[in-house]
């Protein structure tokens, strides 16, 4: 590994994805800018560069596996290792998502992507995370994934949602479960809610510009070796499960 810190953000080209590049970028990291887009990808990684962040494509594809391994071994040739993983990467499959209507291909879609992605990406990128001084592993999730916020009466959390919000809660437990399975390593794996932040996903409609939705990913992809790992937090703190 070289000195300098090695980051991949999937789902990078537009929106908290891009901020994320940008904001780790700006620490004078190196970063992989993960996107299934060819054309949106290396835009990305032109504004990028143009701000003079050492940034370089990956054509990533979450939901299939050879794209992953492509993936995995053009960070290893490009640069080297990985210490940064943000899986940021997620959809959510159309509204509306009540339970008693939904499509359950819409489900299938939402956890192919949402959850099984972060899977398929994590374990791929893992050896390399391992290999490095301080390897930070960043979930995207959402306040929305939040079980205890869900039955709060009087909390928002948008619409009722049978595919999205029921994978950000599987995520969750997902990201819990790496936690404990990789306690006895330096790995910190954390999940971070961007708020509602005004991007494609949800027509614009958020409140947060990408730049403070990026936010907690970057505080949590800089942890100090002694941070938290296996939690869900926001800027405001720890956001209850």
């Amino acid at each position: 590994m070289s000195a300098q810190t090695i980051a991949l953000v999937t789902g990078a080209n537009k929106g908290i994805g891009y901020e994320i590049a940008a904001g780790l970028g700006a620490l004078g990291w190196r970063v992989g800018v993960g996107a299934r887009d060819r054309q949106r990808r290396d835009t990305a990684v032109e504004k990028l560069r143009a701000a003079g962040i050492d940034a370089f494509g990956v054509p990533l594809d979450v939901t299939d596996d050879a794209s992953v391994s492509a993936a995995a071994a053009l960070i290893a040739d490009q640069a080297g290792g990985l210490d940064v993983l943000v899986n940021n990467a997620a959809i959510t499959g159309g509204m509306p998502q009540t339970p008693t209507t939904v499509d359950p291909a819409t489900v299938r879609a939402a956890v192919e992507t949402n959850v099984i992605g972060v899977l398929r990406v994590t374990n791929a990128m893992l050896p390399m995370l391992r290999a490095s001084a301080a390897p930070r592993i960043v979930n995207m999730s959402s306040s929305v994934g939040s079980l205890t916020l869900q039955t709060t009466p009087g909390s928002e959390t948008g619409p009722i949602s049978a595919a999205y919000s029921a994978s950000k809660t599987f995520l969750n437990a997902v990201t819990v479960q790496y936690a404990k399975e990789l306690s006895d390593t330096n790995i910190l794996i954390n999940s971070g809610c961007p708020g509602f932040t005004a991007t494609d996903l949800n027509g614009f409609r958020g409140v947060r510009t990408p730049q403070q939705g990026a936010a907690i990913a970057i505080h949590l992809a800089t942890l100090p070796d002694d941070g938290p790992t296996g939690g869900f937090f926001d800027d405001a703190g720890t956001v209850p499960w």
